[in-house]
C-alpha cells in the first residue's frame, strides 16, 4: 500500500562493481535500497569488461528490491534519475536491443598501443583541445573504435545505422524505454573523446580521427531533461527518467559544489576529485582532465578533475586477491595495528596509473617492505595509498586553478573509515569536510531527476541545505606530510613504465 501518491524519487546508481537503487523522499532523504554485486571479467592482463545484460538484470532486481523495501509502489514514484561508471560503453543491436560484446570498462588498458600511435601523430592537442581530454584508454573513443574494428561485421552494420553505442546511462535508459530512447546527458557524453566541450556536439573531426559513424551515437541533452519513460511492462508503470549524471558529476551535484572553486573528491572503486571552475573551461598545465562539471538550462558548468584508478579497489584486491580480510571493513582493524616505525608503500598500478602521471603501462608495486611486514602494514598502505594519491590531485589543482584549495569534501563508501579520512587530511594539510549522506552520487541523481520536474529546489537553495557529519583537521605537520609524501613520489617514480631506475 502506498504511502503518498507520486512523491518518491528513485535514484539508479550504476557502479563499476555493483549496481543500486535509492528511494528518496522529496527533501532527498533515503528510505530504501538495494544493492547487487557483478562478475568482473579479465579476459587478459589490462582487460576489463562487464556483462552488459548482467548489469541491466541487476539493476532491474535492485529497482524491484528498493520499491519493495519502501514499503511503496512504482506508481508513487515522480521521477527516476541515473547515475553510472563513466566511459564504460557496450554495442547494441538497435533492434534486438541485444549486445554485441561484454561492455568494455573504464578500467581497461587494451587501447593503450593505439593512444600511443594516436600521440605519436601529433594528435593529443587537437583532441584536448577540443575535449578537454587526454589520449589515454581510459576514455570511450578508444574502446568504441576497438569494438568495431573486432567485433565480426559491426563496421558495416553500424555505417547502415543497425546497431547503437553508449555508456551505461544510455545503455539503460535504451532498456527502460523498451528501445524507445537512445539518449545521453553532456556529462558522459563529455567523457567519450568524441564530444566538443566548447561548442556542445559531437565533434566530426574526432569522429572521423577514431573512424566512428556519427550514426552510432546516442543525442545529448542537459543533466535534467526528458530522457524517456520506462516501459510499462518492466514496473507496472510508466515513469519519466530525468536526471543523467555521470558519478562524478553526480557526486559533485549531491555534494551542493555550485559555486566556483568547490571541490570534492569521491572514494570508491577509484577516486575522483572535481573542482567547480565556473561558466569556462580551465586548461590544465598539470595533467588534469578540463569536463564538464554539469549542464542545466543548456548552460555547461565546467570542472578540473583528477582520475585515480584503484581507492576501494585496492581494499578488494586485499580481500579477493590477497586474502587477508574477508569484509573491506576489516582492513581499518588490521591498519590499526600495524608497525608505525615501518614506511611501506603500496603503489596501486594494478590497471595503470592515472592522473597526473597518465602510464596505462605502469603496474602496482610494493616499497620498504622488512622481514616484519605482514598483513597488517599492506593494509596501512592501502589506505594510506588514497591520500597520496589524493595530495597528487590538490596539488595540481591548486597549481592550475592559482589558488589553494581550503577545504575539501569527501564522500563514497571509503570514507567512513575514520583513519583513513584522518590521513587524508593530515596528508593533504587542509580540512576534510565527511558530509551525514555518504551517498552523494545516488543523492545527485535524485537531485537532478526532482530539479527537472520541480520538487527539489533550485542549487542556491541545495547548498544551504548541506550537512556536516564530521570535519577531520591536520593533527600532523607539515613537515611530517612533506616526509612520508617524499616517499611516496620516489615510490611512484620507481614504478612508472619509463623509469630509468
Amino acid at each position: 500500500m502506498s504511502k503518498q501518491h507520486k512523491n518518491y524519487l528513485l535514484a539508479i546508481d550504476q557502479g563499476t562493481t555493483s549496481s543500486r537503487a535509492i528511494i528518496y523522499d522529496a527533501s532527498l532523504q533515503p528510505l530504501a535500497s538495494d544493492q547487487s554485486e557483478f562478475e568482473q571479467i579479465f579476459p587478459r592482463d589490462g582487460w576489463v569488461e562487464h556483462n552488459a545484460n548482467e548489469i541491466w538484470d541487476t539493476v532491474l532486481a535492485t529497482i524491484k528490491g528498493a520499491i519493495q523495501k519502501a514499503n511503496i509502489s512504482a506508481t508513487d514514484i515522480a521521477a527516476i534519475g541515473i547515475t553510472n561508471q563513466r566511459e564504460t560503453v557496450t554495442l547494441w543491436d538497435r533492434t534486438t536491443g541485444e549486445p554485441l560484446h561484454n561492455a568494455i570498462v573504464w578500467q581497461d588498458r587494451r587501447t593503450a598501443g593505439y593512444c600511443a600511435e594516436l600521440k605519436q601523430a601529433g594528435h593529443e592537442k587537437t583532441v584536448t583541445g577540443k575535449t578537454g581530454l587526454l589520449l589515454d584508454p581510459y576514455f570511450s573513443g578508444t574502446k568504441i573504435k576497438w569494438l568495431l574494428d573486432n567485433v565480426d561485421g559491426a563496421r558495416d552494420r553500424a555505417k547502415k545505422g543497425e546497431l547503437a553505442i553508449g555508456t551505461i546511462d544510455s545503455w539503460l535508459i535504451n532498456k527502460l524505454t523498451g528501445g524507445a530512447s537512445h539518449v545521453t546527458d553532456a556529462t558522459n557524453a563529455s567523457r567519450t573523446l568524441l564530444y566538443n566541450i566548447h561548442e556542445g556536439r559531437w565533434d566530426q573531426d574526432l569522429l572521423d580521427l577514431f573512424d566512428i559513424p556519427a550514426a552510432l551515437l546516442p543525442e545529448v541533452k542537459d543533466c535534467a531533461a526528458d530522457f524517456g519513460m520506462t516501459d510499462e511492462a518492466l514496473l507496472g508503470a510508466t515513469l519519466p527518467i530525468t536526471g543523467v549524471a555521470g558519478d562524478q558529476h553526480a557526486a559533485t551535484i549531491g555534494q551542493a559544489c555550485f559555486e566556483k572553486g568547490m571541490i570534492k573528491s569521491t572514494y570508491g572503486t577509484g577516486c575522483f576529485a572535481m573542482m567547480n571552475v565556473g561558466d569556462k573551461p580551465l586548461a590544465s598545465s598539470n595533467r588534469l582532465l578540463s569536463t564538464l562539471c554539469y549542464q542545466l538550462d543548456g548552460k555547461p558548468t565546467y570542472a578540473l578533475e583528477g582520475s585515480i584508478y584503484m581507492a576501494g579497489a585496492t581494499v578488494q584486491w586485499l580481500r579477493d586477491g590477497l586474502k587477508i580480510i574477508e569484509n573491506s571493513s576489516e582492513v581499518n582493524d588490521l591498519a590499526a595495528e600495524a608497525d608505525e616505525t615501518q614506511s611501506v608503500y603500496l603503489v596501486p598500478g594494478f590497471v595503470g596509473l592515472g592522473a597526473p602521471y597518465w602510464d596505462p603501462d605502469a603496474r602496482g608495486a610494493i616499497f620498504g617492505l622488512t622481514r616484519n611486514s605482514g598483513p597488517n602494514e599492506l593494509a596501512k598502505a592501502a589506505l594510506e595509498s588514497v591520500g597520496y594519491q589524493t595530495r597528487d590531485l590538490i596539488s595540481a589543482m591548486n597549481a592550475d586553478y592559482g589558488d589553494n584549495v581550503e577545504v575539501l569534501r569527501v564522500d563514497g563508501g571509503m570514507t567512513a573509515s575514520d583513519m583513513t579520512m584522518q590521513f587524508l587530511a593530515d596528508m593533504c594539510q587542509i580540512p576534510v569536510d565527511r558530509p551525514t549522506n555518504l551517498e552523494t552520487t545516488a543523492k545527485g541523481a535524485a537531485y537532478l531527476a526532482g530539479l527537472h520536474i520541480g520538487i527539489c529546489p533550485k542549487p542556491s537553495e541545495m547548498m544551504e541545505k548541506w550537512d556536516l557529519d564530521h570535519q577531520f583537521k591536520p593533527n600532523q605537520s607539515t613537515e611530517w606530510a612533506d616526509k612520508k609524501y617524499a616517499g611516496w613520489q620516489d615510490a611512484v617514480a620507481r614504478t612508472l613504465s619509463d623509469h630509468s631506475g
